[in-house]
């Protein structure tokens, strides 16, 4: 019996119409797995099921995922970030080292990212919080000045001065969640190509549970953003409210809400 999955034309020129149809015909896919979004069974005899191909510089692993958490799409990734997930689904524990992320380059300031639930309008949001250690000068710029906010309203997030409501979807930027584990925030590449990543983490970053099912749940994860010295390291969610809401009132705060991967 044929299984219920889905292959997209972009995985399917990755992997050729062979395997793509050995897939679809089942003679490769398995019955039951792992999402590799919400890391919760799926079985394809039974439910739509994506196929994701994540590629890497040198590897590709194709991943099935429910339809309902991810479409099926190729997703490109760092080696270092596709060995760790290969080690995850391999029920390998990869080390985890949230304290350091990726060093945004050209940028000489690395961007530190926190990730929370943010209570608006009465419910719980899975929020991203961007913080440089250092000011982000515009590209070229020789003033030793500041640009990490306008760069960022230039690309489409919104100024917030208060948290009272959901910011608006920035279509096109995207959440990574795979494998149960926060990979990368994307942004559109140059001239419609595939997506590129704006931020990606040094080691996929581990996210509670809580946050992973709001995110299932909305579909969605909310970015803020602001400049070094706004935030700082908040060890608990309350106290990082607060910081978002003092930022947000001496208007050092932009804010969007990003799709998960791709959708």
């Amino acid at each position: 019996m044929p299984r219920m999955l889905d292959v997209s034309d972009a995985v399917r020129a990755e992997i050729g119409d062979e395997e793509a149809d050995r897939l679809l015909t089942g003679a490769n896919a398995p019955g039951s797995y792992d999402c590799t979004s919400c890391r919760t069974p799926g079985d394809s005899d039974q439910e739509r099921t994506s196929t994701v191909l994540f590629v890497g510089d040198e590897t590709a692993v194709l991943a099935f995922a429910h339809a309902g958490c991810l479409p099926s799409q190729v997703v490109q990734v760092t080696e270092e970030q596709l060995q760790g997930a290969v080690r995850s689904i391999g029920g390998e524990a990869a080390p985890q080292e949230p304290e350091q992320p990726h060093r945004a380059a050209p940028e000489p300031a690395v961007l530190g990212v926190t990730s929370g639930l943010v209570l608006i309008e009465g419910e719980l949001h899975p929020a991203l919080v961007v913080e440089p250690t250092a000011p982000i000068a515009r590209p070229g710029a020789t003033g030793g000045g500041d640009d990490f906010l306008p760069l960022l309203i230039e690309q489409g997030f919104m100024p917030v001065t208060a948290l009272d409501t959901v910011p608006p979807v920035l279509h096109g930027w995207s959440v990574l969640l795979a494998v149960g584990q926060l990979h990368a925030v994307l942004q559109p590449g140059p001239h419609g190509s595939q997506p590129v990543a704006w931020w990606q983490a040094h080691q996929p970053l581990q996210v509670t549970d809580s946050w992973r099912a709001a995110a299932n749940k909305h579909q969605q994860v909310l970015m803020f953003a602001a400049p070094v010295g706004s935030i700082g390291r908040q060890p608990r969610e309350d106290l990082l409210r607060d910081a978002l809401d003092q930022a947000a009132a001496n208007g050092r705060l932009v804010a969007a809400a990003l799709p998960l991967a791709g959708t």
